[in-house]
């Protein structure tokens, strides 16, 4: 039973790595809050890309709402992390405000560059000898298996 919790406990660690790795490209928007300003106020970001909306510990509660209604981070708050991946059709340029210091030009603006268009082409298939190969997950499954099976037998 516990080699089946090591298992288990492995496959998370490694869903966990791969949720690390698709936020490292992630633009990242803060508060000046001494002027009350987004810093940077202005971003370009590609069709795929996130832009993350973080501040803490803030003495005035903030926000982050697009104008065209794509995006919003929530209430008004003194510590947020919202994060907003612009998916394939978001490309334009995408205004947002704090709404409790829209007055006081507390404005930003996201710009999303469309996402270069995949183009496959059909390649012949170089001749090569197949072998067969085994996923991670199978590994880690037989591995499982071959555990329970060598556990000592309790007579």
């Amino acid at each position: 039973m516990k080699r089946l919790l090591i298992v288990v406990f492995l496959l998370l660690c490694s869903a966990s790595q791969a949720t690390a790795q698709s936020s490292a490209n992630d633009v990242i928007v803060t508060v000046d809050s001494t002027s009350l300003r987004f810093s940077p106020s202005e971003v370009t970001v590609e069709e795929g890309q996130a832009v993350r909306f973080v501040w803490n510990g803030q003495a005035l509660p903030h926000n982050a709402v697009a104008n065209d209604g794509l995006f919003d981070s929530g209430e008004p708050a003194r510590d947020v992390d919202y994060r907003f991946v612009f998916e394939k059709g978001t490309a334009g340029v995408h205004q947002f405000v704090c709404e409790p210091h829209e007055s006081v030009g507390m404005v930003g603006t996201v710009t999303v560059e469309a996402a270069p268009d995949v183009v496959v082409e059909d390649e012949p298939e170089p001749e090569t000898v197949e072998t067969p190969s085994v996923s991670l997950i199978s590994s880690l499954c037989l591995l499982a298996v071959v555990a329970v099976m060598r556990r000592p037998s309790e007579e």
